[in-house]
């Protein structure tokens, strides 16, 4: 099966892009079609020896929708699609001014001459009195109308042209709408002179005009409003500089020719390129457009920089690490790319309305006009119920509901360093009532120091000699401390290991010296047969005070134990906290012996610990949860949290921790802060209300707006109660407008 991404041009509703996910998923081999109308993309899945890629865009223009592969924006074509899209707002801008100028004129001309309520009629040129002068009166209105028509052109091109290949769009209904009146009024023109009295009451010029420009007001707001939906990913791309300084030549050289190893210089205000690691020099950087970390992080020799972050004081020499699509400024675009263009499970119902929307109206609004012709209403009547069934139904605003809000969502997740992978991670972790915490690197801070060194059969220095030999291959954040505390305690030089094994979830074995070295937890060297009965009480003890006891054997003789304490985050009790004020249970999942986990557990206030979890085992403590009913989020850093990350409902990720859990999660957090997780949860819970506050009242609006345009108020003795197409017009443009704006509001909630 083969994914890809498809750049879909000419949609304007929800109708549309169910029309193209219809057309594509009845292709041979189409495993799945998904459309978002905001992104303007499709996402296909499908068998490509059945289905080619030249037969998904043809099925999809003669659908009467423009499709082009989509191929990876970099930030000069991102730009160039920027400048295109102001230019056509601009554009747009002008129309919509030229047409709003034409139909005020209109409207003064139509409906001065017949003001309700006793009000004198306007002033106008006795040339043009609809009194006197009828013929003029309506060849005026026909004059006025033609710039609107002209600068509404569009709607009509693109309306019947869906409505001929068989998917009518929002388009469609105020093509026909404004067309149907536009036509019956010019036949009423050349009438007129018959009997001027008796046709010149039947001109609808001005619900032709006003319609197209109330709507065309409508989609220009709607549009420029989106524009601002999209500004996560701009943000983005604008952080990564043109150019880079190579440290060597002093020259100046593109970003994008800059390759592992090379070292650059960042002078002072100046953004590091790519991702690398600090060879020369001190400052204090700004990372908090990518991780959302308002304060300045201290640089120095070592130190690992992100492009696109801020020098803010001394000069730093950065040796390039990683360039191009793999910097985390690329990975973080690409997640906020992909998360605006899935869509959420809410989001399925409004496209199955949607689909067979457009359709539906066009049926009631013929069975309405075909009824009240019956009814003996005049046509005039007649025409006015059709064209503003027409007009208000159109579905732009149960389009727009789901995807904006998602768009803003994700958008403002990102700016708080929350990134989330799709919108369908956004509604499911609204439903999350179990978070399993790591404990390393998670809960703590993951940079444990040696405490206690207890030796049994040998002296400390023997004992940390062995144990320093052996850990010294090992990748372990304990293994590093204890190495970091031998050469603290200038030991010199420590020999090699012969062999050595990593064995999960319980420790190492080594030879060294052509002896065997067993160095871990009490069940490793039990099942060698090591006795480590002496040691027990002490190792309790340290246990029993939040410490990690390892214990070391040589040669099956018992050597001692080193203590291992790994000290909490600040803010890890705090976000607990507030997790538990939400609602949620809390679990600490830990591969540390019971006691180090418990005392832990109640530093910081969970609900549940486990404790002694082998790495494969975690999966498993997952998916008891889930049995139990559970809807669960599991939070981790590490390699070995990668497949309980999968497993569960929701897998979020720290920041600071390995690719390939950042790669298994479906959240990542980029400022290694756990208050970030219940922000998260908050984000959820506050984009899916949006969601449900659009959705209501799209729906909502259809609801009432049909039957009151189709005359059913009207039939039942509601006489004044009748909506005319210029007010239809405008309440289904308001309605698109209220709910981007809803959703634009969700952009400056507090997380």
């Amino acid at each position: 099966m083969r994914e890809e991404t498809y750049d879909i041009s000419g949609m304007h509703c929800a109708a549309c892009s169910a029309s193209v996910e219809r057309v594509t998923r009845k292709l041979p081999g189409v495993e799945r079609s998904d459309v978002n109308l905001t992104t303007e993309k499709m996402t296909i899945r499908y068998d490509e020896t059945k289905v080619t890629p030249e037969q998904i865009v043809a099925k999809v223009e003669k659908a009467g929708f423009g499709c082009t592969p989509h191929a990876e924006k970099k930030e000069a074509a991102e730009q160039a699609l920027q400048d295109a899209e102001a230019a056509e707002l601009r554009h747009k801008q002008w129309e919509l001014i030229t047409a709003g100028v034409f139909s005020l004129v209109l409207l003064y001309v139509s409906m001065g001459q017949m003001l309700p309520f006793g009000l004198p009629a306007l002033p106008l040129p006795d040339l043009f009195s609809m009194h006197t002068h009828p013929v003029n009166f309506a060849i005026l209105q026909l004059l006025l109308t033609i710039p609107v028509l002209y600068c509404g052109h569009h709607f009509f091109t693109s309306g019947f042209k869906a409505l001929v290949h068989g998917n009518p769009n929002m388009d469609s209904l105020v093509a026909i709408g404004s067309a149907c009146s536009f036509a019956y009024s010019v036949v009423m023109t050349f009438l007129i002179s018959d009997d001027p009295h008796a046709y010149v009451h039947n001109l609808y010029y001005e619900s032709a005009a006003v319609v197209l420009t109330l709507v065309s007001l409508g989609k220009f707001l709607e549009s420029r409003n989106m524009q601002k939906t999209k500004g996560a990913i701009t943000a983005l791309m604008r952080l990564s500089p043109d150019t880079a300084i190579l440290a060597d030549s002093g020259n100046e050289v593109p970003t994008k020719s800059l390759k592992n190893g090379d070292v650059v210089l960042v002078k002072p205000g100046a953004r590091v390129p790519a991702d690398g690691m600090v060879t020369q020099g001190e400052s204090s950087v700004n990372e908090a457009m990518l991780t959302g970390e308002s304060l300045p992080v201290e640089k120095t020799a070592g130190s690992e920089v992100i492009g696109g972050s801020v020098n803010l004081n001394g000069a730093l020499y950065v040796q390039v690490t990683r360039t191009g699509e793999d910097t985390t400024l690329a990975r973080i675009i690409r997640f906020v790319e992909d998360a605006q263009g899935k869509k959420a499970p809410i989001s399925k119902t409004a496209d199955k309305v949607a689909g067979v929307f457009v359709p539906v109206v066009m049926g009631i609004a013929v069975l309405a006009a075909v009824v009240w012709a019956i009814a003996g209403q005049p046509f005039a009547f007649v025409l006015r119920v059709f064209t503003s069934v027409l007009v208000i139904a159109c579905p732009c605003a149960l389009g727009l509901a789901t995807p904006t809000a998602i768009m803003v969502g994700t958008g403002l997740g990102a700016r708080h360093g929350i990134l989330i992978r799709s919108g369908e991670i956004l509604e499911i972790t609204h439903s999350v009532d179990t978070v399993v915490l790591d404990k390393t690197g998670t809960v703590t801070r993951g940079e444990p120091a040696v405490t206690s060194v207890v030796p049994y059969q040998c002296g400390g220095d023997t004992l940390l000699t062995i144990a320093a030999a052996v850990e010294s291959v090992s990748a372990h954040p304990l293994a590093a401390a204890i190495t970091a505390y031998a050469s603290s305690q200038g030991l010199g030089a420590l020999p090699k290991p012969e062999s050595f094994e990593n064995l999960s979830g319980k420790g190492l074995r080594a030879v060294l010296n052509g002896e065997t070295v067993l160095g871990g937890n009490r069940r490793l060297l039990e099942e060698a047969g090591v006795d480590v009965t002496p040691l027990l009480k002490e190792a309790e003890r340290l246990s029993n005070q939040g410490q990690t006891p390892m214990f070391f054997a040589k040669g099956g003789v018992l050597l001692g134990l080193i203590s291992v304490a790994d000290s909490l985050k600040e803010t890890s009790a705090a976000a607990i906290a507030r997790m538990k004020e939400l609602g949620i249970r809390t679990v600490l999942l830990t591969g540390d012996n019971h006691a180090a986990a418990d005392h832990i557990g109640r530093l910081v206030g969970v609900d549940q610990v486990v404790a002694e979890v082998l790495p494969e085992e975690k999966a498993g403590v997952i998916q008891r949860l889930q049995a139990e009913g559970r809807k669960v989020m599991m939070v981790g850093d590490g390699i070995n949290d990668a497949p309980a990350l999968t497993q569960a409902e929701v897998g979020c990720a720290i920041g600071s921790g390995s690719d390939i859990a950042i790669e298994s999660a479906d959240i990542v957090l980029m400022r290694d802060d756990l208050q970030d997780v219940p922000r998260a949860l908050r984000l959820s819970s506050l984009t899916l209300r949006d969601i449900k506050q659009n959705l209501f009242w799209a729906f909502f609006y259809n609801s009432l707006g049909i039957p009151l345009a189709a005359g059913l108020f009207y039939a039942l003795g509601w006489t004044d109660v009748m909506l005319n197409p210029m007010f239809a017009a405008a309440a289904m443009s308001l309605s698109s407008v209220c709910v981007v704006g809803n959703a634009l509001r969700l952009g400056r909630a507090r997380l």
